[in-house]
């Protein structure tokens, strides 16, 4: 009996399906795939996705610690648009398998690791994106802290002022949240013309107030051979990989509502790499004309603001929150707040998971991590990236190489379908993790491969990829083409000489 129905590329269960799994413990509203209608995502909305989430402090100033270790502008540019080329094609392939299949992505992750087995990288991106949703939350916190008492003169001696910010920014985050993709879809779209357009001012007061470019984009580069040059680039640009190694993972979770895999590539493909580097371009610009203007370099967006009049200062915190909002919300609370759901599919919503998350990043005292930063960001949240490198490897090796993007939707929801593989578990996945974890931190224990830790991430992912699909070779989870096309009725066009039957396009048309 077919039970998927796939139209212009696009997977969705049969009506009989649909009504078979209802009682499933893997079932619920939130993870179910996407409806034919539900797909509504055009390439404007991702690419205001994309710029939105771009357009933050971070981004602003991702060259100031390149250009401080020894680089010159351009070079620093150099290695943020290469970072975000090369983190884009994960993205991409993790992508497809969202829209084609409409499914987030915990659900996405139970096809490698299994039904129980994919709580491990779930709860692994989860971890890590709660920890950054309170550090953001803290950085847009303490940036309004200091916003609001520029504007009111008492502020500050209020007792516990900070708190009463971290608290109202805490749940506005979190209110926004639980609204779920929909909602940060809108988001998105009211975020990037407002940052957009403020940036656009800014580099032109920036512009118009110097002669020329100033000390920091005339700055020579401080190395003096390649070899000096490439042992900073490499983990620099590691670093730039890593800022966008967690969205590659569950962008499933947006690609569901994708209306078509060309606009979504296409928009995504042209937002991330060109908004990263224009945006950061226009950090380094502005802050090369501060030295000018006011006699030393202002990296942070904050500190330029407080030189500004009363009305400039009370516009930049607005745009500060909405920007700071969507990167928030976007990149740091939606894959969490799914993993938390994935747990218990029947009694936990995706709006209870986001709440969850809330209240974990606030366990995880980000004051705390932001006071030690150096040991903790990069130490426990940047050592991630050898976790989920080897994860985002799976993923792509099992969709692409393995299965050839072609699986059995309804069996994700099924506790003894045929990925439940043992007990659960993808043993395969479990192996494969674990290798392309143990091999970046060889950088770490033996003299002279120092390269390997500090491109953990790419070496992880490429040693996965290999591994995972050696070990899934003869796996009998696979389903051969034959098997695939008889589970599915291909609507809206011919296949082998057939149609889509009328009784099944009545079934389409209710789904």
């Amino acid at each position: 009996m077919k039970s998927q129905i796939e139209d212009k590329g696009i997977v969705t269960l049969t009506a009989e399906a649909v009504d078979q799994l209802q009682d499933s413990s893997l079932w619920n509203d939130d993870l179910r795939p996407t409806t034919k209608e539900e797909h509504s995502w055009k390439g404007r909305n991702f690419a205001a996705l994309w710029i939105g989430m771009c357009l933050i402090i971070p981004s602003y100033t991702m060259a100031s610690g390149m250009i401080a270790l020894g680089m010159n502008w351009w070079q620093a540019l150099l290695t943020i648009f290469l970072g975000n080329c090369i983190v884009l094609i994960p993205i991409l392939l993790n992508a497809h398998a969202g829209t084609k299949f409409g499914i987030p992505y915990p659900v996405f992750a139970r096809l490698w690791f299994g039904s129980k087995g994919a709580h491990i990288p779930a709860l692994a991106r989860a971890i890590v994106a709660a920890g950054w949703f309170g550090i953001n939350t803290w950085i847009g916190t303490t940036s309004i802290d200091a916003l609001m008492s520029r504007v009111f003169s008492g502020w500050s001696g209020i007792p516990f002022h900070t708190g009463i910010v971290f608290i109202f920014f805490w749940g506005l985050n979190v209110g926004i949240g639980i609204k779920g993709p929909q909602a940060i879809k809108w988001l998105a779209t009211i975020a990037t013309p407002v940052v957009g357009i403020s940036s656009i001012i800014l580099f032109i007061w920036a512009a118009t107030n110097i002669n020329g470019w100033g000390p920091i984009l005339t700055a020579p580069s401080k190395f003096q051979s390649t070899g000096a040059f490439l042992a900073v680039f490499f983990p620099a640009l590691t670093g730039v990989i890593a800022f966008w190694a967690t969205l590659a993972l569950n962008i499933p979770d947006f690609a569901r509502h994708a209306v078509s895999q060309k606009s979504m590539m296409v928009s995504q493909s042209l937002a991330l790499p060109i908004t990263m580097t224009i945006f950061s371009f226009i950090g380094i610009f502005v802050t090369s004309a501060t030295v000018v203007i006011f006699g030393q370099a202002l990296w942070q967006p904050v500190e330029l603001l407080a030189k500004f009049p009363t009305y400039i200062v009370f516009l930049g915190a607005i745009v500060i929150v909405i920007s700071s909002i969507t990167i928030n919300v976007g990149a740091n609370l939606v894959a969490p707040a799914r993993a938390v759901e994935n747990l218990w599919p029947r009694r936990i919503t995706f709006a209870i998971g986001a709440v969850i998350t809330g209240l974990f990043a606030i366990a995880m005292q980000p004051w705390y991590l932001m006071s030690n930063f150096q040991t903790l960001i990069y130490g426990f949240l940047g050592g991630y990236g050898a976790l989920l490198g080897p994860i985002d490897g799976i993923a792509i090796a099992d969709y692409w190489i393995v299965r050839r993007k072609h699986f059995a939707l309804k069996e994700l929801y099924q506790k003894d379908g045929r990925y439940s593989y043992s007990s659960g578990f993808n043993k395969s996945g479990i192996y494969a993790m674990l290798i392309g974890i143990a091999v970046p931190l060889l950088g770490l224990a033996v003299p002279g491969l120092g390269f390997l830790w500090d491109n953990a991430w790419t070496v992880g992912l490429l040693i996965a990829i290999g591994a995972y699909s050696f070990f899934m070779r003869n796996d009998p989870s696979l389903l051969t083409k034959e098997e695939y096309e008889e589970m599915t009725v291909f609507a809206g066009q011919k296949e082998k000489g057939r149609g889509i039957p009328a009784a099944v396009a009545e079934q389409s048309n209710q789904i």
